[in-house]
């Protein structure tokens, strides 16, 4: 897969979020890091918010597909059906630097067609009759189609992010030894962490990553984060462990506010379950007195994603439409499906855009 060595010596870039860093080194346990994540999400709202907003940002749907109950809901919902429906979108980004260059990211271009050989969803694939596919799977756009369509030409993209690499192949994005990549310019923003946990997957990760998707993929194709990154005026990245080991959120600060997009939760109900109306969510959250409910398919390490999912909570500010719920844009967003009774989401933002 990867050398460690490669891995270490990978380049990084923007300036560091120094207010986040050190989470790791708390001491007293998870519920001390818990209190951590919510006061220094104080002081990073703070400082983010003064470093300005990118001049816009655009969402584009990928594909919407089943997905298990029981995974994105965790053990909250009670919902009979056992698959939700999930909204996989892109975000196109746009700042310009102090010189005044332009820089582009695209945060989840999914190559969705590749993304289908994921072990877990092509045994899935393997077990559902064509006919319920056709009418579970909802393909919206490509990504080629989407830059085509705003004008963005493949050189002029300067970066590719992903919350995490789980589902990836990169190989038609980045190129290979014998294959020129799509984006030609373009450096995956990727937490060193996940490239070095990607290098020896445990058996509990390895029905979720193409990890041999990954071997002809240079390493001069990436730039490493070591937490959180100052991108650009409003674009950081954040580290969020949890969901996998170097699990990462984008932040964005826009005309309504800050945003925090990542796929530690499938919807913003999610994090404020109190206010959700799907079965079992409240209920579950005043039992078991729990803030938020994760998504679960991977439970590496479980109160780490929840610290993560306060600190992404504690960040963001309030939706406009309705501030029950917090401006938390999940990457996979919970979707209502007539085939999936008892999952339809109480609030979806299904957009998230800005222009300057």
């Amino acid at each position: 897969m990867f050398d460690p060595a490669a891995i270490t010596g990978l380049p990084t870039l923007g300036s560091a979020v120094d207010v986040l860093a050190g989470q790791a080194a708390v001491e007293g346990g998870y519920g001390a890091k818990l209190d951590w994540a919510r006061t220094r999400a104080a002081d990073f709202r703070r400082e983010f918010s003064a470093t300005g907003t990118p001049d816009s940002v655009v969402t584009c749907d990928l594909v919407t597909l089943p997905y298990p109950t029981r995974f994105g809901l965790f053990r909250a919902g009670r919902a009979i059906a056992p698959f939700l429906s999930i909204t996989n979108r892109m975000l196109v980004i746009r700042w310009r630097e102090t010189h005044g260059r332009q820089r582009i990211l695209l945060f989840e271009p999914s190559d969705v067609e590749r993304g289908e050989n994921t072990p877990y969803f092509a045994a899935l694939k393997a077990r559902i009759p064509n006919f319920v596919e056709k009418l579970a799977v909802r393909r919206h756009g490509t990504v080629e189609n989407h830059l085509s369509r705003l004008g963005i030409r493949p050189e002029d993209v300067d970066y590719l992010m992903f919350d995490h690499l789980h589902t990836q192949d990169l190989r038609r994005w980045v190129g290979t030894g014998t294959r020129d990549a799509y984006f030609p310019n373009a450096k995956v923003i990727v937490q060193r962490d996940e490239l070095a946990g990607m290098a020896n997957l445990h058996p509990l990760q390895r029905p979720w990553y193409q990890v041999d998707a990954f071997d002809d993929v240079p390493a001069e194709a990436f730039l490493a984060a070591d937490g959180g990154l100052l991108l650009g005026p409003g674009v950081a990245v954040i580290a969020t462990p949890g969901h996998v080991f170097g699990n990462q959120t984008l932040v964005l600060n826009t005309s309504t506010g800050i945003w925090a997009s990542s796929e530690n939760a499938v919807a913003a109900e999610c994090l404020t379950p109190e206010h959700s109306r799907i079965p079992g969510l409240a209920r579950w959250s005043r039992a078991w007195r729990q803030e938020v409910v994760l998504n679960a398919n991977t439970l590496e390490t479980t109160a780490d994603q929840y610290n993560s999912i306060i600190l992404e909570k504690s960040i963001v500010d309030r939706s406009q439409a309705d501030p029950r719920f917090p401006q938390f844009f999940p990457s996979s967003e919970l979707s209502a499906a007539w085939t999936n009774p008892g999952t339809g989401p109480t609030f979806t933002h299904k957009t998230l855009t800005h222009s300057g």
